[in-house]
């Protein structure tokens, strides 16, 4: 089962197409590897994905149904979670509390104007156990701005992880990190269980290498080269264009 598909996606501003005829089809349960140089078109395919932006044509369809007309707050009900590449999260409150934010979106309290966080019983043990899935249960009453860089990351996922997706999208997850955090970060994606699949850009690639199953690369906006590991990393065209061989 195709999990996620973009068909023939293209987008351009003004005179600058960033992303050209991109198509690609995600299995249910596959870990996707999205590579490129700066300014290939990776996160701009993303926004298109997660609807915050508009093609200017193709297609988007999530578990076999075509979204592409679907507002993007809509998107996240249909099964589709995200984390940005810069970590967008409020920093005054504590952990817990952003964590059960990400919920209320999903939940029909979000229509309750006086709804109190701190009285829903329900939301509040999601985001319990969203957090423990990234180790960072113990720290649920701390406020963000008392973290790491590395923590935050980690609060992030929890965030998507908590809304139950059935598609993942991580945009460099381990930008910033620390050889330490970034090895914790990778068990943690390792260990989310392959009813979540998981598509990732990422920049480093000796851990992103080792969590891909398949790799995607674009230069220019376009798809390249796509493949196994072995296929893409040995493919001349990823040399020449992102190894810099």
């Amino acid at each position: 089962m195709i999990a996620l598909e973009a068909r023939a996606l293209s987008k351009s501003f003004g005179g600058l197409r960033v992303s050209a005829d991109v198509s690609l089809a995600v299995e249910a349960g596959e870990r996707r590897l999205i590579i490129g140089p700066n300014g290939a078109g990776k996160t701009t395919l993303f926004n298109l994905i997660t609807g915050e932006l508009r093609p200017d044509s193709g297609s988007v369809h999530l578990l076999g149904r075509d979204i592409t007309s679907v507002p993007s707050r809509r998107r996240a009900h249909l099964g589709l979670a995200r984390t940005y590449q810069i970590i967008t999260l409020f920093p005054r409150d504590t952990l817990l509390h952003n964590v059960m934010l990400a919920l209320l979106g999903l939940s029909p309290l979000r229509w309750n104007p006086v709804v109190e966080l701190a009285s829903c019983s329900a939301l509040r043990q999601r985001a319990l156990d969203a957090l423990a899935r990234v180790g960072l249960e113990g720290s649920a009453d701390q406020p963000l701005a008392e973290t790491t860089y590395g923590e935050r990351r980690r609060v992030e996922i929890a965030m998507a992880l908590a809304q139950r997706p059935a598609v993942l999208l991580l945009d460099e997850p381990f930008a910033g990190l620390s050889i330490p955090e970034r090895q914790q970060v990778l068990n943690l994606l390792l260990a989310i269980p392959r009813d979540t699949t998981i598509v990732m850009i990422e920049h480093d690639m000796d851990v992103a290498l080792e969590f891909a199953e398949r790799i995607t690369l674009l230069h220019f906006g376009a798809v390249i080269v796509e493949g196994t590991r072995r296929d893409v990393v040995d493919d001349p065209r990823t040399r020449e264009v992102y190894l810099g061989a």
